[in-house]
């Protein structure tokens, strides 16, 4: 089966077109500058095979961009999906399993769309089409908060009247679980072991957005994101943990409106409001090689940078003890050798030490960048949510094989 998986961010569509069961990547690549004209051109990155084009076309919609990457896939007749996948960011408390999509699903992942305003609402229009060019094409959501529905009510409870909480469905949902449930599933087989048996802390570090989750039985237990993706780690452009009281002296002191606050905490915060330049941590971490010791706007934001990981580690590798791994993901991650080293120095006490040369380069992923006699083992690994989105589809159109294609259409009920 040839499954297309579509990750569809506010700005860009990455795409895949992998071979299921076996995983084989036939096509892929990305659409970048999605949306109204920006100073970098909007381009398609494609690779087949061992070719890679580079096109610089306009994509002002993600609908635009898919019919674009459709265009490059229908070039080669060997590129043909037989169903779609799509990364849904947010599924709410409803959707906690992937699931085929229909008029009736749609309306209720619709409903949901001021959980992930930037997110859910282009991957939706995506969705529909992908439904009017390929009317029986099974597609399929599969949601990046399923991952977090293992985390206990205690955990996933913020203390608000219960009434209020209710009615509103407020409570932690976390997000990158499609990334901290590949990386989890990846470490396990890495490490020889059931995904059931494993315990786990996953730092899923990314030039954008970043969290930990951690992973009990294989199972998360807890993640730093809540609610929205807005608290836990700083991020590029986003605050990360902050009382709630700052909101509101921003909204009566500083007059500013809820959409502008909004904008303030999600666009303007993070690593580029605290750094004034750049919203790239490994471009602080380059300018703060030469300031050390100096109270310097750069050396802060590096260190509270880290402080909030470090914070999040600790409490997160006693709540999954004993833990067997500590998996670090995506561009930072992955990329950063001195994140990593930084993030763990000092917990010897757990058990955990890094291998300083390992950690330097640590060759081909994954990798294991611990030390011999280090309890705990610091592996790197790339995270690939293209695959997983695939794999989840594919487990979802299996478990009902004999469904007709009419039964996926976008048209509802209707035969």
């Amino acid at each position: 089966m040839r499954i297309l998986s579509l990750n569809c961010g506010s700005s860009s569509l990455k795409y895949s077109l992998l071979s299921m069961p076996s995983g084989e990547e036939l096509a892929g690549g990305e659409a970048r500058g999605v949306g109204p004209p920006i100073a970098v051109p909007a381009s398609i990155v494609h690779r087949c095979g061992t070719g890679t084009v580079r096109r610089t076309v306009p994509l002002p919609d993600h609908a635009s961009a898919f019919a674009r990457v459709m265009d490059l896939l229908s070039a080669d007749p060997r590129l043909h999906a037989d169903a779609v996948g799509h990364r849904i960011v947010h599924g709410g408390a409803r959707f906690t399993r992937p699931v085929r999509l229909d008029r009736r699903t749609m309306a209720e992942l619709d409903s949901l769309g001021d959980l992930a305003p930037l997110h859910n609402p282009p991957t939706l229009a995506l969705i529909a089409a992908c439904a009017e060019r390929f009317p029986a094409l099974p597609q399929v959501a599969v949601f990046d908060t399923a991952f977090h529905a293992t985390i206990p009510e205690f955990a996933r409870t913020y203390a608000l009247p219960a009434a209020l909480r209710d009615r509103l469905a407020i409570r932690k949902y976390g997000f990158h679980g499609i990334s901290h449930g590949f990386v989890t599933g990846e470490a396990a087989e890495f490490l020889g072991r059931p995904r059931t048996a494993l315990n786990a802390v996953s730092c899923h570090l990314g030039s954008g957005g970043g969290s930990l989750c951690a992973v009990k039985g294989g199972k998360s237990i807890d993640t730093t994101m809540g609610y929205s993706p807005l608290p836990g780690l700083v991020m590029s452009t986003r605050c990360g943990d902050l009382d709630p009281a700052v909101t509101l002296r921003l909204l009566a002191r500083e007059r500013e409106d809820s959409a502008a606050v909004e904008n303030i905490l999600h666009g303007h915060s993070g690593v580029l409001g605290m750094s004034g330049f750049s919203s790239d941590i490994r471009d602080i971490f380059a300018r703060a090689k030469g300031n050390e010791g100096r109270c310097s706007r750069i050396e802060v934001t590096a260190q509270l940078y880290l402080w909030r990981i470090r914070r999040y580690l600790g409490a997160y590798l006693t709540a999954a003890a004993p833990v067997a791994a500590l998996i670090f993901t995506d561009s930072v991650g992955e990329g950063v050798p001195a994140v990593r080293e930084a993030a763990c120095a000092g917990l010897e006490a757990f058990g955990l030490s890094l291998d300083p040369s390992r950690n330097e380069a640590p060759g081909p992923l994954p990798a294991d960048v611990a030390a011999d006699d280090s309890a705990v083992r610091v592996l790197v690994i790339h995270t690939n949510e293209e695959r997983a989105i695939a794999k989840a589809v594919y487990g979802c159109l299996c478990a009902n094989p004999n469904a007709h294609p009419s039964d996926h259409r976008m048209e509802g009920d209707r035969p």
